[in-house]
């Protein structure tokens, strides 16, 4: 199978209509959009309460690790799906796989666990 350079137009096209959308969207919104400037509305916040201390409060790193691990067990699931819904093309050389699949997704659960990386102190 060859490829030429023509075969590229499309994704080039492509690039080019999201690129110009998005820079001719910030030109446009910059001559429409409203100019009028206040001692009010040049504050940080215009709610009427003043801010005290410093705004970058540290999180925890519990916080993070259990988005991050959230975020990798809902992947892992979302790798299910499909496998459920093909269960009977994919015969017993799929069942194994994702027997495999699993086995490794309990194994990183536990080991969470094993860490404490969900408990909250």
């Amino acid at each position: 199978m060859q490829t030429s350079q023509i075969d590229y137009l499309p994704i080039i096209m492509q690039m080019g209509l999201a690129v110009g959308f998005v820079v001719m969207t910030i030109i446009v919104s910059s001559f429409l959009g409203p100019k009028r400037s206040s001692k009010n509305k040049d504050k940080n916040f215009e709610c009427g309460i003043e801010s005290v201390g410093n705004a970058r409060i540290p999180f925890s790193v519990k916080y993070f690790l259990v988005a991050i691990l959230f975020v990798l067990f809902d992947v892992e699931v979302i790798f299910m799906y499909p496998w459920a819904v093909n269960f009977r093309e994919m015969g017993m050389e799929g069942l194994i796989k994702m027997g495999i699949f699993i086995t490794l997704l309990l194994v990183g659960f536990f080991y969470v666990l094993k860490k404490k990386g969900l408990e909250w102190e």
